[in-house]
C-alpha cells in the first residue's frame, strides 16, 4: 500500500485585536461589528441578524458595552410612527471608527510578518518587517551587549545574528532617551559613503591594529559601477550584507570583483543607533 503525503503547506501568521477596560474584556471585532450593524439599521433586532447572533446576545452586549465604556455608546429613542430606533451616541461612531483605524493597521502588520518573516530559511529582519525606511544605506538588527560609559558619550556594541559585531560612539542622553542597556533590540544605521574597503586582511597576523573600530570581513556579491563611484556590495561572513560606495580609481587599485575577500571598516562615529518605539 502506498502511503500519499499531504503536500506541505507554508506558515502564516494570524492575529486579532480586542480592547479591555480597567482590566475587564470589552470585546473585539465580533463587538464592533455589532455596534456598526446598529448604525447602520438603527435596529438591534436587525443588528443582531446582520451579524448572526440572538436578540438577547445582541442586548447582553450592548448592555456591558455601555457600562464598560463609562458612557452609553448605543441610545434608543422611543416613540414616534416608525416605534423609535436605536443609533450610536458619538461615543460609540468615535469608537467604531477608531477601532477601523486600528485594525487596518493591524491587518498591515499581520501581512509584514505574514510575507517576511515565516521563511525558514531567511534570517529574521526586525527592521525589514517594520518596513523602517531611512536614508542610510546600511541598516543592521542586533542586541546590545555592552554599554561603556564616558565622560561625554558612550560606547554601545551590538551583536548581530551572525555573530558579527558593530560599536557606535553615541552621546549620553542619546543612550538615556533611547533607553540603550544590555539585552534591548536596537538597529545600526549606517551610510554607505561612511565604509571603506579593504583587501588582503584576512592574512594579516593579530598584532596588526587598525584605527577603524568595526572591521566585517565577508565576500565581494556584486559591483555596480557608476559615473565617479561603483556600489560595493559585501556578503558578511556569518550572514548579512554591507553596502559601500567605492571610487573608480581605489575599484581598480584594489581588483575588486564577485568573489574576491575584503574587509568593511567603518569608524564608531559613523553609526546611528535607533530602537522601536
Amino acid at each position: 500500500m502506498t502511503v500519499r503525503k499531504k503536500k506541505a503547506e507554508r506558515f502564516t501568521v494570524g492575529g486579532a485585536i480586542w480592547l479591555t477596560v480597567g482590566g475587564e474584556s470589552f470585546g473585539g471585532r465580533n463587538r464592533i461589528d455589532l455596534l456598526r450593524a446598529i448604525a447602520t439599521t438603527g435596529s438591534i433586532t436587525h443588528a443582531a441578524k446582520a451579524v448572526g447572533i440572538s436578540y438577547k446576545t445582541a442586548w447582553d452586549a450592548i448592555d456591558a458595552m455601555n457600562t464598560l465604556a463609562g458612557e452609553p455608546l448605543v441610545a434608543r429613542a422611543a416613540g414616534g410612527k416608525g416605534g423609535g430606533s436605536t443609533q450610536l451616541t458619538d461615543h460609540g461612531r468615535r469608537l467604531v471608527e477608531r477601532f477601523g483605524q486600528i485594525d487596518a493597521v493591524h491587518q498591515r502588520f499581520l501581512k509584514l510578518l505574514d510575507d517576511e518573516s515565516i521563511d525558514l530559511d531567511r534570517e529574521f529582519q526586525l527592521q525589514r518587517t517594520l518596513n523602517l525606511r531611512t536614508s542610510a544605506g546600511n541598516q543592521f538588527t542586533g542586541t546590545v551587549t555592552r554599554v561603556l560609559a564616558g565622560a561625554v558619550n558612550d560606547e554601545v556594541e551590538l551583536a548581530l545574528a551572525g555573530g558579527a559585531r558593530i560599536v557606535a560612539t553615541v552621546s549620553r542622553d542619546s543612550t538615556q532617551t533611547l533607553g540603550l542597556r544590555p539585552g534591548i533590540t536596537a538597529f545600526a544605521l549606517l551610510q554607505a559613503s561612511s565604509v571603506v574597503i579593504a583587501t588582503g586582511l584576512d592574512g594579516l597576523p593579530a598584532s596588526v591594529r587598525l584605527s577603524a573600530r568595526n572591521q566585517l570581513a565577508g565576500t565581494v556579491a556584486s559591483l555596480r559601477p557608476g559615473a565617479v563611484n561603483a556600489d560595493v556590495l559585501l556578503d558578511l561572513d556569518g550572514g548579512g550584507q554591507i553596502a559601500a560606495n567605492v571610487n573608480q580609481a581605489s575599484l581598480d587599485a584594489l581588483g575588486l570583483q564577485a568573489g574576491t575577500r575584503a574587509t568593511a571598516l567603518f569608524n564608531a562615529s559613523s553609526v546611528i543607533l535607533a530602537v522601536a518605539a
